[in-house]
């Protein structure tokens, strides 16, 4: 078996990421199920939030996640987040990512629930993309990668981290390889839902890689659904960034109205939960199957040049945005459930880390603050390395794990009866069931139904031979924590809307963790 320091498995911004920063420290290997950049990270168009202006600082930004992630932050995290921020920008830019800027100075947008204007773009609304492309540059020349190189399973000596097993799917070859630290860096669970913003590849590896060698898993009820997705008969969904409403975009319903200072004091801008649900609720009053996004009083050089992609998307489907409104509606966009982990990205396994989205820092609470999810992979990938690492600050150095003081409930997943024969299930079906049942509201009968057929699916499922059945088989038990964590939690917070709980509850100012038995 081969032997490396580091292992990450992933090669999104925070596998790339992290991988540049750990080869300083020792030997590192990236596994990725496909090619190098397949990944959520290309499709991320609004960008990264940071106080580098002068208006701005790091409190500032700490108060408006902390307000975003309606009292399930966790603080000490999010002042990490936010106070390392500028520090993780300057890494990006001596990378050589190509923020945009003004008159020399990186330019700046705002968008929902930000209190002032942070959010730093690459290329319009082409973050993501260049992020990808600068790190996967500078990872091809400097570190091995295996790609077309599925994980399985993660291997434990006397319970600690030993390396990971994994499969060729190209070649269906098994091979083990052995490391000191191993790092899931694989992505989210948007997959789950028949409509969804994500890339193909995001379909829970991560998070059932590790609940199945013992890891914590919290907050899973929290999904967030991002609130304006192209809606076009035959196309599939296509993010249209927030920070179209930062430049000044609003939202109309089908007969023209402006609609969103009837649920929300912020209008436009209020958060991503609040302006999804009142999507909905509109789409219901109307009948329609979608609202509209509103651009066409912004000057036309304003939408090619800050949104070259969003306007060459649309121009491309028959759809002039300078004149045209663009038909929107919600879409299943950021998992902020996941890995539970301390500080320093460690879990509650020796030497397993993760680091992005399949990770749960504290940092998101119930809701997201827009663009904060880039940060977060920068800051906590680092902050990985800084503990692993030989030539580690030993003034950062901690002895064991710190842990949120926040209440936690902890559970295992239920054992449920088979209420009737369950076919083995298909991806389609399976994303039907989670966006009827297990959506953007939710309520105690619909989660019932769809916990008890997740379960008799799990059971039903054949052992995975091949990348597609390993893929179905966690995107089940990502889907059963998802629908357990809704049931358990009856309040309304954040992203998590129960209409049989309307209301937020005091007592449930605490984290849902699970464990496999």
């Amino acid at each position: 078996m081969k032997q490396y320091d580091y292992i990450i498995v992933g090669s999104g911004i925070a596998g790339l990421y992290t991988a540049l920063q750990a080869k300083e420290h020792g030997s590192v290997l990236i596994i990725t199920k496909g090619s190098i950049d397949d990944c959520n990270t290309k499709h991320a168009q609004g960008g990264i939030a940071a106080a580098v202006s002068k208006g701005d600082s790091p409190e500032l930004h700490f108060r408006d996640t902390i307000a975003a992630g309606d009292g399930l932050c966790d603080d000490e995290a999010v002042r990490i987040l936010t106070g390392e921020a500028p520090a993780r920008i300057t890494d990006l830019v001596n990378y050589g990512v190509p923020f945009d800027t003004v008159e020399g100075e990186i330019a700046l947008t705002r968008e929902a629930a930000h209190s002032v204007s942070r959010i730093l773009h690459a290329g319009g609304d082409a973050t993501g993309a260049h992020i990808e492309m600068t790190l996967s540059c500078q990872v091809a020349s400097e570190i091995q990668v295996l790609e077309d190189c599925l994980a399985t399973e993660i291997l434990l000596e006397e319970g600690r981290v030993s390396g990971v097993r994994t499969l060729d799917s190209r070649l269906g070859a098994v091979e083990e390889f052995g490391c000191r630290f191993l790092i899931l860096a694989t992505g989210g669970g948007g997959q789950l839902y028949k409509f969804n913003t994500n890339s193909a590849i995001a379909t829970g590896d991560g998070i059932a890689l590790a609940y199945n060698a013992g890891a914590e898993i919290m907050d899973m009820e929290f999904f967030q659904f991002h609130p304006t997705a192209l809606r076009l008969p035959g196309v599939a969904p296509f993010l249209i960034s927030e920070a179209v409403r930062g430049e000044g975009g609003v939202l109309r319903n089908v007969k023209g109205r402006r609609f969103m200072t009837d649920y929300a004091p912020e209008g436009d801008l209020a958060t991503r939960d609040v302006v999804a649900r009142s999507i909905l609720y509109e789409m219901k009053k109307t009948g329609a199957n979608n609202v509209f996004l509103d651009v066409t009083r912004l000057p036309v050089h304003v939408l090619t040049t800050r949104f070259p992609n969003i306007y060459r998307f649309c121009l491309e489907h028959g759809l002039n945005i300078a004149r045209d409104m663009i038909p929107v509606a919600p879409a299943a966009h950021y998992m902020m459930g996941g890995i539970r982990t301390d500080t320093w990205g460690e879990t509650n396994i020796p030497g397993l880390f993760a680091a992005g989205e399949v990770a749960c820092t504290g940092v998101h609470g119930a809701n997201r603050l827009a663009s904060n999810s880039m940060l977060e992979t920068l800051v906590f990938s680092k902050r990985i390395v800084e503990k692993t690492g030989d030539k580690t600050d030993t003034g950062k150095r901690i002895k064991k794990r710190s842990t949120s003081r926040m209440v936690e409930a902890r559970h295992s997943l239920p054992w449920r009866e088979a209420y009737k024969a369950a076919p083995v299930p298909s991806l389609f079906s399976l994303q039907q069931l989670m966006w009827d049942k297990v959506g953007i509201i939710r309520e105690q009968e619909w989660l019932t139904v769809a916990a008890n057929t997740l379960a008799a699916w799990q059971r039903s499922l054949p052992r995975p031979t091949d990348r597609p059945s390993y893929e179905l088989n966690n995107l089940v038990l990502t889907g059963r924590l998802v629908t357990e964590a809704a049931i358990l939690r009856e309040e309304s917070r954040g992203a998590h809307f129960r209409s049989d709980f309307p209301a937020k509850s005091r007592e449930w100012q605490r984290h849902i963790v699970f464990t496999r038995e």
